[in-house]
Order: C-alpha cells, then structure tokens, then sequence
C-alpha cells in the first residue's frame, strides 16, 4: 500500500475507533482533523499533532487526503459525504446512511457519480460469527432458511441523550434506537436472510419519554425476498446492554448469536465460533471490526468498483427503519422521510 493520507470529520466519541484504525494500517497516515467544536478539535489536534480544521472544505483544500473517515452527526453524513465525493476524495461514513430518506438517495446517486469509493460502518459484518453464519448459509449444506429472529436488549439513560443532544431528535438523529443502535443487527438480519420486501412494525417512547423525542423501543416481523419471515425485538429500557441475539432455523440446523455463534445440527453435532476479542479504546457495543472494514476499504481503493458495502448496500436498512416509523408516525412525515 502506497503513502496514503487519511483525515478525519468529526472527533467525538466513535471517532476513537478510527483514529485507532488509522495509526494501525502501513502506508495510511493521519494527515488532518476537523470538528466545528473548538474542544475537541483542539484535542484532536493535540493528540495526533496534526492540522485541525472548522469545516471540512478547508481540511480537504490543505491537506488533500486520499481518504476522510466522517464520524459526524446523523444529520450532516450525506452532505459532507457527497461533497467529499465530488471532490474525489473517498469516504468512509458511519451508520446510518443518512438521518432521511432523501439524503440517503442524494448520497447513493452522488457515489454513482463519483470515481471515489464510499463505505458504510456496518463494520459487524466483519465479526468471526457474522461471517460464520454468511458463510454456512451460502453454502447450502444447511438447507433452506426456514425462519429468523433478533433481539437488541440493550441500556441508555438521560446522560447519554443530555452529553449529545442530536441523538434524542428527529432533525439530528433521523431517528432514536433503531437509527443509532439496532440499525446494526437490522443490516445483518436482512444481510444473513435476504432483502426485507415487506414489513409490519412499530416505534414507540416507553422510558425516556422526558429526555428525547424519538423513540427507545421497536418490534417488527419482515417477509424477505426468498419468503422466509423474520421477527425483530429492540428497546433501550433494558438494565445492561445485553449480547445482541440473531437466530437463524434452516432445514438441518440452528444458529444462535450470543456473542459467540452456536451451531446446533439436526444430527445433534454441536459446534461453537467464538467471536474475536480485541483491545480498544472504543465502547464495547461498537463490536470488535472496525478496524477489519477501514483496513478492507484501504486495500481496495485501487481496484475497479465499489465497496461492498456502499450506499446502496446501506440504503437497504434505512428503508426498513424509515418504514417502521411510517407505520407508527402516521401524520409526521418529517419522521419517515
């Protein structure tokens, strides 16, 4: 890998995991950082001794990286991706897509028209089991898919909504759960068993009905393309943050995510993946593969073609997330748009 340089768009909390990425690939070097919060850009700018900026036009006008990772608020990924992208600089952008349906399209269509590559950080995907489970189920040994179900059991609390206060809007955040924190297992649920083609779910405020506007619980059972029929439980009114479960039947086995994968054969074998373990400054429910996906799209950025997982690739679960809101918020459509 050549000489690469790589800068960052926002340096708040999931911006550590990328730092960390960067500084562990050969041939990729932090050249620049920007955040419109004075603080942590001049924390940033302390830690990595690199240039800081206020705007990402600046950041890319003097330093020109080959890469930014965008690390920003739900609401800005579209457009500070698509602008990176009409200057021919690729983009990682975390998840989601976008805070709307029309940003997310705005984006798709700029990555179609740009020769730089964009990725999503839909980085489990990337995790031992994941790729387990995608491997035994395109095989074919197992049979056909009969039936899935996930669950996302997980904690937060006024402090996590008060300590950045997008997260708990609509204008911000797009969305408060199921954008921020279970859009992860709805990609691979939908990855794993085929592309949703019709759901019927709800969204609702259970708990933190005083803190945030956007919703702490969702359920939803989808009809995905090969009919299969999968059914989905989320809420952030659960004590701990709970290991994530994904459970896919087929025709000869059983395989059940807890963190580690569990093979259950019809024969009675029984064979456990467990899942990598990895030191980071991160927060543990970021998963283990951040650094997986950012190392993958670095090695590829001279070959033809996307990403795999691009903006079409993540356009797919926001629509299953836009869709449940438009289920449950009939009459606001600046929630489902």
């Amino acid at each position: 890998m050549t000489d690469l340089k790589a800068a960052v768009i926002g340096c708040g909390d999931v911006s550590a995991v990328h730092f960390e990425a960067i500084a562990k690939l050969d041939g990729v070097r932090l050249a620049g950082v920007c955040d419109t919060d004075p603080g942590r850009l001049a924390a940033a700018v302390g830690a990595f001794g690199v240039p800081g900026f206020s705007d990402h036009a600046s950041l890319i006008a003097a330093v020109r990286p080959d890469a930014v990772h965008i690390t920003t608020p739900h609401n800005t990924h579209a457009a500070i991706a698509a602008d990176c992208l009409h200057r021919g600089v690729n983009v990682i952008v975390e998840k989601p897509l976008a805070h709307t349906l029309e940003e997310g399209r705005r984006l798709v269509e700029a990555a179609k028209a740009s020769d730089a590559k964009l990725a999503v950080c839909f980085q489990n995907r990337y995790n031992a089991t994941a790729q387990a489970m995608h491997s035994l189920l395109s095989a074919g040994d197992l049979g056909s898919v009969v039936g899935a179900s996930a669950t996302v059991m997980w904690h937060r609390d006024t402090d996590y909504y008060r300590s950045r206060p997008w997260r708990g809007t609509w204008a911000g955040g797009g969305g408060g759960l199921m954008m921020n924190q279970a859009i992860h297992t709805v990609d691979l649920l939908q990855w794993l068993v085929g592309e949703v083609v019709s759901l019927s779910g709800n969204a609702a405020t259970r708990f933190l009905g005083e803190t945030i506007e956007v919703e702490d619980t969702a359920e939803f059972v989808a009809e995905h393309a090969n009919g299969v029929r999968s059914a989905f439980y989320a809420t952030l009114a659960n004590a701990v943050n709970a290991p994530v479960t994904l459970d896919i039947v087929t025709e000869k086995a059983t395989l059940s995510l807890r963190g580690d994968l569990t093979v259950t054969y019809g024969d009675g074998r029984v064979e456990v993946v467990p899942e990598r373990v990895v030191e980071s400054g991160g927060r543990a429910y970021w998963g283990v593969s951040h650094e997986l996906l950012i190392s993958d799209f670095y090695s590829k950025l001279s070959e033809a073609g996307p990403f795999w997982i691009d903006a079409e690739e993540a356009e797919k679960s926001l629509r299953i997330v836009k869709e449940i809101y438009r289920q449950s918020y009939p009459d606001a459509a600046g929630k489902v748009s």
